[in-house]
């Protein structure tokens, strides 16, 4: 993001990125508890207003985003369910929280929200990553988003064998996937972007200043 402040905590408008996204966790009605996990050397995070929220429990993250994960499943039950969400996902809808808890309410089963590739998708040769090696067929492809839906237990023991053996961790369902899991996917909306180029956070600014104008609400 070319800044020295995490991207967490840029501004958009009043709040910080944090801020909006725990905002639309808290007025979920069926997100009772939120676990956020704080690096050791961050400072920030206690001096926002919301720190002190009383659904909102902090914990000691770690160096990767598995780790930090694990550190948040913790202390919870094994045999609950957690939703694993990206602070710089603000712009996450209520209704597709909804469909993605009634998935795994009716199936049992874990599941992520994700959209389906619409661009054209190139695969670069590994020796020049520049270079078109080929055109891959994106008739099956989709895009990871959050929340990511999983028992706690299943969860914690799918992310510590994979760090046990190494594996690089980039979401949730990719833990369970590599200890022979299938995780559904639920579609959801494209204006649930997670903010990462520094352009994002006019996009995000204006797809949260419309979700406010609609009222984003559960139906």
């Amino acid at each position: 993001m070319n800044s020295q402040t995490p991207k967490q905590y840029l501004k958009i408008g009043s709040m910080t990125i944090l801020e909006h996204t725990l905002q639309k966790l808290l007025s979920h009605p069926r997100i009772g508890k939120i676990i956020v996990a704080i690096h050791a050397q961050d400072h920030l995070f206690a001096t926002l207003p919301i720190a002190t929220h009383p659904q909102i429990h902090v914990v000691k993250g770690g160096s990767t985003r598995a780790d930090s994960v694990l550190a948040g499943l913790r202390v919870l039950n094994d045999e609950q369910w957690a939703l694993v969400h990206d602070a710089a996902r603000p712009c996450v809808d209520h209704n597709d929280i909804n469909r993605l808890i009634n998935t795994v309410v009716e199936t049992q089963q874990g599941a992520i929200l994700a959209t389906r590739i619409s661009d054209t998708v190139k695969r670069a040769y590994q020796t020049n990553d520049n270079v078109i090696e080929s055109s891959e067929d994106r008739t099956y492809l989709w895009g990871a988003a959050t929340p990511q839906l999983f028992k706690v237990g299943e969860l914690k023991s799918c992310l510590q064998i994979a760090l046990n053996n190494h594996v690089p961790i980039t979401d949730e369902a990719s833990a369970i996937e590599y200890a022979g899991g299938h995780p559904l996917l639920v579609e959801c909306r494209r204006d649930n972007i997670k903010i990462t180029h520094p352009e994002d956070l006019a996009l995000a600014s204006f797809y949260l200043t419309n979700q406010m104008q609609k009222g984003d609400i559960c139906e």
